[in-house]
Parts: C-alpha cells; sequence; structure tokens
C-alpha cells in the first residue's frame, strides 16, 4: 500500500492545534480566505478588501480594494493574490498591481506562498501544491496530497499545508519531495482552514474561512538534537 496516498495515521505525529488568538471578524466580511504575514502586519483576503492589522494588538492597520478570493503570498517586497484564475503581483503601499500570471488551477486554485524564488499555490480539490514561477506562471514541479488544499506555508524547510473536507480541518507538515504526511495539527471539531501562512517563528495564522476570523495556532516545537 502506498504511505503517500494511505497514509498509517498511528505512525504520523498528531497534535491538537494550539489556537493561542483570535482575529476579526474585519470591516463586516464574513469571510477568509488567504493570510500572509510581512514581517510586522498580518494581511487577510476577505474577498474583496486586503486587510492588514497587526497582530500584537488586533487593530486594523491598512486595507486595499482588492479582488482576493483565496491564498495570498509576500515576497519581502510585493503581495501576490489569487483572484479567480489570475494571481495578481501587488504593490503594498498602494494597492497597484504591477504584473498578473495565470494561477496553475485556472480558477481552483485555494492557498498561496512564497519560498526559495518561487510561487507555491494549492489546488484545492486536485489535491496538488505547485511550484510556480512568479514571473511567467510556469508550472516548474507538482506535489501530490491525499486530502483537499486550502493553505500553504514553508517555515525553516518545512512544507506545511491546510486542509479542510466537509467539517474537519487540520495543518500537515509533507515532505516536499513526495507529499508523505509527516506531522498533523487536528483543528477542533467546526473551526476550519482556509488560508495558512507561518510567522516565520512559533506561530501559523489560519484564515477562518466563512467564520470571518483569523486564528493563530501554535507550531510544534521541535526536540533539541
Amino acid at each position: 500500500m502506498n504511505s503517500k496516498t494511505h497514509p498509517d495515521h498511528s505512525k504520523i505525529a498528531t497534535h491538537t492545534a494550539e489556537i493561542v488568538r483570535e482575529y476579526g471578524p474585519f470591516g463586516g466580511s464574513d469571510r477568509v480566505g488567504g493570510v500572509t504575514h510581512d514581517g510586522r502586519r498580518v494581511w487577510a483576503a476577505t474577498g474583496r478588501k486586503l486587510v492588514a492589522f497587526d497582530p500584537a494588538s488586533g487593530e486594523p492597520m491598512d486595507s486595499l480594494d482588492l479582488a482576493c478570493d483565496a491564498g495570498t503570498a509576500f515576497d519581502g517586497t510585493y503581495l501576490y493574490q489569487i483572484a479567480e484564475a489570475r494571481i495578481d503581483k501587488i504593490e503594498p503601499a498602494t494597492g497597484k498591481v504591477v504584473a498578473s500570471i495565470p494561477a496553475p488551477g485556472n480558477g481552483g486554485d485555494s492557498g498561496l506562498t512564497w519560498a526559495e524564488g518561487s510561487l507555491w499555490v494549492g489546488q484545492y480539490r486536485d489535491r496538488k501544491i505547485h511550484q510556480v514561477d512568479p514571473q511567467t506562471g510556469a508550472v516548474i514541479r507538482s506535489i501530490e496530497s491525499n486530502r483537499f488544499v486550502t493553505g500553504v506555508t514553508w517555515v525553516d524547510g518545512e512544507l506545511w499545508h491546510a486542509t479542510w473536507e466537509g467539517d474537519d480541518s487540520e495543518l500537515r507538515r509533507i515532505d516536499p519531495a513526495d507529499g508523505t504526511v509527516l506531522e498533523r495539527l487536528e483543528m477542533p471539531p467546526g473551526i476550519n482552514v482556509s488560508g495558512l501562512e507561518s510567522d516565520g517563528a512559533d506561530l501559523f495564522y489560519c484564515g477562518g474561512g466563512g467564520s470571518g476570523k483569523v486564528r493563530a495556532v501554535r507550531r510544534p516545537r521541535r526536540a533539541a538534537a
């Protein structure tokens, strides 16, 4: 039996997700898709506005009137936002769209993150994560999952993605070479995850779908070598 396709959950490190804080809803919006972290602010895609807030205080800091129905990413300078069948490259200070590329799922895309000079795009129902050239939109390679893929993030060389099937959501650390599940964080019942982004340290920021919230979830600590 292929362990990637049918993982033995009894052998996978599994934890209950520790939710340390909730933010939102934002400006009357009842949904959050993508989320990203720019080193100072968390950005949440609420459908028609990208909203930035201070993760320490929870206070709104900025908003951009943009189509933003799924994943969001930040490359250190620009924001990237899935808008239906395209990915827009955006100046955070002005909201100006400076370039667009086709999204690999042609509208079936979900999560988005930036790592190692590439965009990484979740393709929801196809259960895949694509590494994409940010200049052209060309797919460099694809990683298969065995669950619907919502958010995607990298942190310290680890690839994590969120799942959401029915009423169940979890965060999964997977082997970027073949998609094998290495670790699972199970969300409490009824709490779902759309977008996902790491703060580069101890927290994941999780879009809460139709709750309109963003939740901070503690990243599992690694045992000292």
